[in-house]
């Protein structure tokens, strides 16, 4: 804690329990699996039968781990310039890890669930498109309280265009995959449209 400014906290400490917190969220992405291999003691199960058996939960562990890998990305770059933190800012932080920790729940609901199911799509998306938002929340956060960074005005205002686009696809990728079941979860292949998204919006964003 600093003399002249109570209210702010180094950030050291936090980086370092956000950051063990997510692993742990991504490790806990496995457990299903782990468990599933108990199948394989059944003599009639081959190896082939358990990969084709349990191919949706492989699909989605390696889906989740990929989108937790890219939350984690993004947050790393945002508070690579973090120096301190607010009480406000912790708790921005905790509602975001939150939503860390719930994806290998909603992970596990749409391996295991009817893949036709849209509640289970609307959990799944849901989710992402929350985590994506809070991220958003933290960077307009940051962009407001300056004297907790030394972030550039310009690499703010490409990562709020980031945050933005991000929100925008997994809110398209929720839409047809409720609304068009045939197509599912490749809705989320909408996401490598977040190069151009993001280009759009630093086109529109005023810059401060």
């Amino acid at each position: 804690m600093t003399r002249d400014a109570p209210h702010l906290y180094r950030a050291e400490r936090p980086k370092a329990f956000i950051d063990a917190v997510v692993a742990i969220a991504m490790t806990l992405l496995i457990l299903p699996l782990m468990d599933s291999v108990a199948d394989l003691d059944d003599a009639s199960v081959s190896t082939a039968d358990w990969f084709v058996d349990h191919r949706w939960q492989l699909t989605s562990f390696v889906l989740s781990f990929v989108l937790i890998a890219m939350f984690w990305l993004n947050h790393q770059r945002l508070f690579s310039g973090v120096e301190h933190v607010t009480t406000g800012l912790l708790w921005i932080c905790m509602a975001w890890l939150l939503s860390i920790v719930w994806l290998p729940v909603a992970t596990a609901l749409s391996g295991r669930a009817d893949g036709e199911d849209p509640l289970v799509k609307g959990i799944y998306i849901g989710s992402l498109i929350a985590t994506a938002a809070i991220g958003l929340i933290h960077r307009l956060y940051l962009r407001e309280h300056s004297e907790l960074h030394n972030l550039t005005p310009d690499v703010l205002r490409s990562g709020l265009a980031a945050d933005i686009a991000m929100c925008v696809l997994f809110s398209i990728a929720l839409v047809v995959a409720v609304l068009v079941p045939v197509v599912g979860y490749l809705a989320l292949l909408v996401m490598f449209l977040m190069g151009p998204a993001q280009s759009l919006l630093l086109r529109i964003l005023p810059a401060r």
